[in-house]
């Protein structure tokens, strides 16, 4: 699209006085970055303060209602369904997974506690097996499919021996979902569980597992080519560069992460799922109809915000409790920093990263990915999505795209807002 019709775009919703700085920050990252469609949602202290969406290629059907793949922002929703079951007293994250789960109880994986599992220190990253999408579809949870392949698995940690914390970006959803459903007492799945409890009573479309009616509104996610990110990360910034790096500063961060990628445990492994040959696999309806929590939740920007605010809020939105108090704290407790392939995360016993403030001594990794979102706790999903909350300032934030700039791994793109919002608020 040229740039005389990126100046043109429409953009819809509305702001709240105070936040007037985000639309036009919004506004000219429409205007002048690599996107299609995109949304976001800000919530403070309970009120919908941002709410904006737009569409650069004049797709009529999107609006502030499409649901899109947030990939990674999933595991936020996974850790909040976990987390109402230590609020219930029936987990315990500093438990054994096999006192839940006795089949649990096999290669290597005796020792695992629930805890483990939340912070990426499971030895699962990747399974030595695919899966048959089908298996994920609710009803075939239930007969243990994927319960039997988590329990052939062999507990695997990066060599070297550095940290035992490795990204599952797929499987930490498969396996605690298993875990989550020998638990809850209605034998529910996360997906049933977040339909029932969360986005049912809270009003929100956030979906693990889209039912058939839904699956109309679902905006389809692109990665950008390699070649136009190529070219686009060539060009000077005072040029129209479209990416938020450079290929120098890109080509830098990769040779960061190049030793841990050396030792990843997922190398040579299997596709996740029987028949994936891509990203526009995730676009496929039976993908979006099964449970995959930490990569295929589809979800609209307004729905992550205001689960957001209540998080943000202690587990209450207005004068209802999703979370137990005593929930919520667990969930944010005992944070732990270490190395887990691309930088130093800090995540808690209940699977959610604190993001906080950077140092003299902080490397420029760890400020690219903590500077402008101190404060805030969440996670966020491959290509930019993000879901995260700010109990101090009660900010509940979501940032929902259809573009998907793979390279941006810490999602810079979307952080600039989160940064205005805090800005605008006075911090």
């Amino acid at each position: 699209m040229s740039r005389r019709a990126r100046e043109t775009i429409f953009i819809q919703g509305t702001v709240a006085p105070g936040f007037e700085s985000v639309k036009r920050l919004y506004e000219h990252e429409m205007r002048t970055g690599a996107e299609e469609n995109t949304q976001l949602c800000v919530y403070y202290r309970g009120e919908r303060v941002v709410d904006l969406w737009a569409s650069v290629t004049g797709d009529m059907s999107f609006s502030a209602d499409s649901i899109v793949n947030v990939f990674s922002s999933g595991k936020s929703l996974e850790a909040i369904a976990m987390a109402s079951l230590v609020g219930k007293n029936l987990l315990d994250y500093k438990a054994k997974v096999v006192d839940y789960w006795p089949e649990f109880d096999a290669h290597g994986k005796s020792d695992l506690t629930v805890a483990d599992l939340l912070r990426h220190e499971g030895g699962m990253a990747a399974f030595d097996t695919s899966l048959d999408p089908e298996d994920l579809l609710t009803e075939n949870i239930k007969e243990n499919r994927v319960g039997r392949i988590v329990e052939a698995q062999t507990a695997r940690f990066r060599s070297g021996g550095g940290s035992r914390r490795e990204y599952h970006a797929i499987t930490r959803g498969w396996i605690l979902n298993e875990l989550f459903r020998r638990v809850d007492p209605e034998g529910r799945t996360i997906g049933e569980f977040l339909r029932e409890d969360i986005s049912g009573p809270l009003e929100t479309d956030t979906f693990i597992g889209v039912q058939e009616p839904d699956l109309s509104r679902i905006s389809k996610v692109k990665p950008l080519g390699f070649g136009f990110l190529l070219r686009e990360s060539f060009k000077p910034r005072f040029l129209g560069r479209r990416i938020t790096h450079s290929a120098l500063r890109t080509l830098g961060r990769f040779l960061k992460v190049l030793p841990s990628m050396r030792h990843s445990t997922t190398r040579g492994a299997p596709p996740p799922w029987k028949g994936m040959k891509g990203i526009l696999f995730f676009n496929e309806p039976i993908v979006a109809k099964g449970e995959t929590p930490s990569a295929a939740a589809n979800c609209s920007a307004r729905g992550l915000a205001k689960v957001a605010s209540m998080m943000s809020g202690g587990g209450r939105f207005g004068e209802k409790t999703y979370l137990t108090a005593e929930g919520w704290t667990a969930m944010h407790a005992d944070p732990i920093e270490a190395e887990m392939g691309f930088g130093t995360t800090n995540f808690t016993q209940g699977g959610v990263n604190l993001f906080t403030e950077a140092n003299l001594d902080s490397s420029r990794l760890f400020k690219d990915f903590n500077v402008g979102r101190e404060g805030f706790v969440g996670w966020m999903g491959l290509g930019g999505s993000i879901f995260q909350w700010h109990p101090g300032h009660e900010i509940g934030f979501a940032f929902v795209p259809t573009a998907l700039h793979v390279l941006d791994i810490l999602n810079e793109r979307g952080k600039k807002y989160q940064a205005e919002t805090l800005r605008c608020i006075g911090e």
